[in-house]
């Protein structure tokens, strides 16, 4: 598995190159632990992801995470590692949601990257059904990096 971390931010609190892969590498081991893949991370500032937001969800404001899964590549060799997708994150709102909610922001980052990564798998949160499988899953991998339950309290 590669995960590849781009860095277009100068936020402060940004988490280590290692800690955000070893996020990601968790959440998607957690779920496709016999599959390589390849997935890009892009830590950005508040009009980066307002324009990717606004562009991509039709919503004109800066967001947490926004994942973007990267579908079949036609002609990939065959011992080619597939990209899974992209995960965009942005470093402010994830600060300001920690230190609103009351978060640790390392565990708060943690949890952005497991869902974002849970994105990239086809998990959803439209329908109850869909966040409660998806919650559960991203509260199995988070308590597996000793990260409390996000959604305690909620």
């Amino acid at each position: 598995m590669i995960v590849d971390v781009q860095v277009a931010s100068d936020a402060p609190g940004i988490p280590s190159t290692g800690d955000i892969r070893l996020w990601v590498e968790r959440a998607l081991g957690a779920v496709v632990a016999d599959r390589d893949v390849d997935v890009s991370v892009r830590i950005v500032d508040e009009h980066e992801m307002r324009m990717l937001n606004r562009d991509f969800r039709d919503q004109d404001k800066p967001t947490n995470v926004l994942s973007f899964p990267a579908g079949d590549v036609a002609g990939l060799p065959a011992d080619e590692s597939p990209a899974l997708g992209d995960i965009v994150v942005c470093a402010t709102v994830v600060a300001a949601e920690a230190a609103e909610q009351g978060k640790a922001v390392g565990d708060h980052w943690g949890h952005m990257l497991v869902h974002g990564a849970l994105h990239l798998l086809g998990y959803d949160h439209m329908t109850a059904l869909e966040a409660g499988e998806m919650e559960s899953h991203e509260r199995q991998i988070l308590a597996d990096l000793g990260i409390a339950d996000p959604y305690q309290g909620n």
